[in-house]
């Protein structure tokens, strides 16, 4: 993406979710401005970390006693509660001359679990106040530290490369001097040089598809970006056959909330389901099932009918994890439901005895 594309996937980030979105791209491109300038669009204060010049005490602060206790004075950047909504810009992260400097921001750059706040050591950020990162690529042309895996997976990584026409329009904004703008408008290769592909440790994990749900039901970005942000999150791989699900709503599986409060209008469709699609409904319905075990009356009707048009064996190991589930239990082994039930329940028994 460009650095206008950048500042639109951040401002979304910033106003909507608690998450850490990390600008990655090569010296010059713009990050550090593109992040000002977004700050600025939403009206918020910007506080600019060098963490290049700094040690773990300028993070964390200078330790005192109190009485018989060690506290730390607060850092002088670190936005207090009561402060306008602030923005603190962690610039060149990877720079950090000391690993524990580096270990100390990992804190602070992790957004914050529920009914948390974002910390660094004993001091807490308030929610009004979001994190940003940006690192060069370490790609061997930057003096920099190779970020693991655990802190880039705690972050959505934006790779922001050189692109003329967006650079044209900032340089018009900023009245560039017209002869370099227009040198430059028929020599494009005298900016920036594209170095080596970004490539990050950028890799599926729980908590990964957990900020792609967050940016899900949160965020709403341009449909030429959608993908680039879920693939800093969750790679490549995994973003491309996720946007290319979301598009195939023909073959996407039935899923437990239909099963449960719409059977009659989707019973055609899951009894055709490939034995693959109708196992993800049937982990989608034993997930929901573990969580909210209470169903009304219609709802255990459609569950039972669910499990009627199953195959024997799909039906034989649903009904056996539903079983484990007291509640659920309870209502598979009424009378009623014996015509269903019945033969898994006998198959189940045999192959305990």
């Amino acid at each position: 993406m460009n650095v206008e594309q950048m500042k639109i996937v951040v401002k979304e980030i910033v106003s909507k979710t608690d998450l850490t979105p990390c600008v990655v791209g090569h010296r010059g491109v713009g990050k550090s401005a593109g992040i000002l300038q977004a700050c600025r669009e939403l009206d918020r204060r910007y506080v600019s970390l060098r963490l290049g010049q700094m040690e773990v005490g300028d993070l964390v602060g200078i330790p005192f006693r109190n009485g018989d206790v060690m506290q730390w004075s607060r850092p002088s950047w670190l936005p207090g509660d009561e402060d306008a909504p602030t923005v603190v810009h962690c610039d060149e992260l990877n720079r950090a001359q000391q690993e524990d400097t580096l270990q100390a921001i990992f804190q602070f750059v992790e957004p914050p679990a529920d009914g948390m706040l974002r910390a660094i050591h004993t001091h807490t950020l308030s929610r009004r106040h979001k994190v940003v990162v940006s690192i060069n690529p370490p790609d061997g042309s930057y003096q920099v530290a190779t970020l693991d895996r655990a802190l880039v997976d705690r972050m959505v990584m934006l790779f922001v490369e050189t692109d003329y026409q967006c650079w044209a329009r900032y340089a018009h904004n900023r009245e560039f001097a017209g002869e370099v703008r227009q040198f430059l408008a028929g020599n494009h290769g005298f900016l920036a040089k594209q170095g080596m592909p970004m490539e990050m440790q950028v890799e599926p994990s729980e908590r990964a598809w957990e900020m792609v749900s967050v940016l899900k039901k949160n965020c709403r970005f341009p449909a030429e970006l959608e993908m680039e942000v879920y693939s800093g999150i969750v790679g490549k791989e995994a973003a491309i056959a996720f946007m290319r699900w979301l598009s195939d709503r023909k073959g996407r599986p039935v899923t437990a909330d239909e099963v449960l409060n719409d059977w009659a209008a989707i019973a055609g469709r899951a009894e055709v389901q490939r034995d693959d699609v109708q196992a993800a409904t049937i982990n989608d319905l034993s997930a929901l099932l573990q969580v909210s075990p209470e169903l009304t009356g219609k709802q255990e009707d459609n569950l039972v009918s669910y499990i009627a048009v199953l195959p024997r064996d799909l039906r034989f190991g649903f009904v056996k994890s539903l079983l484990k589930i007291p509640a659920v239990a309870l209502l598979l082994v009424k009378d009623k439901h014996d015509a269903v039930i019945f033969d898994a329940m006998q198959a189940i028994s045999e192959q305990a005895g």
